[in-house]
């Protein structure tokens, strides 16, 4: 599998959870020049900009060990250029997701609300 398929199976599962949890799915895989957000959610009168790290089993680092300083920066400038583009007035917190698979079957998730802050 491509590192992309092993992303998308990682993707399709964090949206279906947000899903089952009353979030509505506004948008996936937003890109800037500089920035892309995996996931953009909305619940009630909050937005959640939701970063999925997938890995297959024993892999060398875990998902949220990819979360870098750098990464959070790509991460914020993207969400504010979707906020912008998109004219949203609610309030957004950043939230990971972490995915681990075992060939295409999801074996370990993780998600962590307001992972951190703009």
């Amino acid at each position: 599998m491509t590192s992309r398929e092993i992303g998308n199976i990682g993707e399709d599962y964090t949206a279906e959870y947000l899903a089952s949890k009353g979030c509505e799915i506004l948008c996936r895989n937003f890109c800037i020049r500089g920035g892309e957000l995996d996931i953009v959610a909305k619940k009630g009168g909050l937005i959640h900009i939701v970063e999925v790290k997938t890995r297959k089993r024993g892999a060398l680092s875990g998902g949220d060990e990819a979360i870098t300083p750098q990464k959070i920066a790509r991460i914020i400038k993207a969400a504010n250029a979707y906020l912008l583009k998109n004219e949203a007035e609610q309030s957004c917190v950043f939230d990971v997701a972490v995915v681990e698979l075992c060939g295409k079957r999801v074996v370990g998730f993780k998600y962590i609300q307001r992972a951190f802050t703009a």
